[in-house]
């Protein structure tokens, strides 16, 4: 896909909260699209919430790790791109 730049890598899941950790290698802010890659599965979906530390934030930085909602299940070494 044209256009997509990776900006994270999910390093850990919380799948009764539906939750991702994301180690960040890009800037990454509420609103932006994403989409969710990892062993052969895909999702586009918006960030609407990120939090460090259980503290809502608007926007990260790369080197950070943030947790964001997301409406699939993920794994470890899945792989988030900026659409």
């Amino acid at each position: 896909m044209e256009g997509k730049q990776l900006v994270g890598t999910v390093t850990h899941f919380f799948p009764k909260i539906m939750v991702a950790v994301v180690k960040l290698e890009k800037e990454l802010r509420v609103g932006d699209q994403i989409l969710v890659e990892g062993h052969g599965e895909s999702f586009e979906q918006t960030i609407d919430s990120m939090q460090i530390d259980k503290n809502s934030i608007s926007s990260a930085k790369k080197g950070q790790e943030i947790a964001i909602k997301v409406e699939n299940p993920v794994k470890e070494k899945f792989q988030i791109f900026k659409l």
